[in-house]
């Protein structure tokens, strides 16, 4: 049967200009990945990645760090939603970053409070249409066209490796899982962690979840990340 493994791109640069890559910790993440993947003898016909640097910039790593050759087939359809448009639609005082800033500071927990409210932002994006270039609506099904395009290119008993977001992956499961639905999004998508691991198998009657936000790589070496 074929399996996909949808795999969080590892810790992005949090709080920089720049998000979109990887901090230094999170390319040791990417590395132990990779040995990961190796030691539990993946071997992809196929590998998928986000278009974002931090998605690509994983699976080269990963890849290397597995004796892997190759590069990954990029698919947008696996990128992540835009974060910024959904806290500015929410917040549009916060398109200048030094007042957001200012805000988080204000309440003496900054990342704490900066998680509070992005999920008050990303609650209003499922809600509503309004100010937003690409809805939930529409963010939920390219994903799901997406990994069922991956699942269609792969023969029986191949296996394929997906780089891509918490986002994308929380999509996928919540649909899965609650038979098309979306309810479970909001609850999947703040706890996945950096390199985590989804499997996901494809059969004749459609997708299986089969483990979710795996990172026992991570285990015991103080990277365990967020964001």
């Amino acid at each position: 049967m074929p399996v996909i493994y949808l795999i969080r791109h590892a810790q992005a640069s949090f709080g920089s200009r720049d998000y979109d890559k990887l901090s230094e910790q999170g390319e040791q993440q990417a590395v132990l990945l990779g040995k990961a993947l190796a030691a539990r003898g993946v071997r992809p016909d196929l590998v998928v990645s986000g278009s974002m640097s931090r998605h690509l910039m994983t699976a080269q790593l990963a890849l290397a760090a597995a004796g892997l050759e190759g590069q990954a087939e990029v698919d947008v359809g696996f990128d992540e939603f835009d974060h910024e448009q959904v806290i500015l639609a929410h917040k549009p005082a916060y398109r200048r970053r030094a007042v957001m800033l200012a805000d988080l500071a204000r309440t003496g927990n900054p990342h704490r409070a900066f998680q509070e409210m992005f999920s008050a932002a990303t609650e209003r994006w499922m809600r509503e249409d309004d100010g937003y270039t690409e809805t939930f609506q529409a963010f939920a099904e390219r994903v799901e066209a997406a990994v069922q395009r991956t699942a269609g290119s792969l023969g029986k008993g191949g296996t394929a490796v997906v780089f891509t977001s918490g986002g994308p992956i929380s999509s996928v499961v919540s649909r899965i899982l609650t038979d098309g639905g979306d309810g479970l999004w909001l609850k999947l998508s703040p706890l996945t962690i950096n390199t985590a691991i989804t499997k996901v198998l494809a059969g004749l009657s459609g997708l299986t979840v089969v483990s979710h936000n795996e990172h026992g790589h991570l285990d015991g070496t103080g990277m365990i990340s967020y964001r």
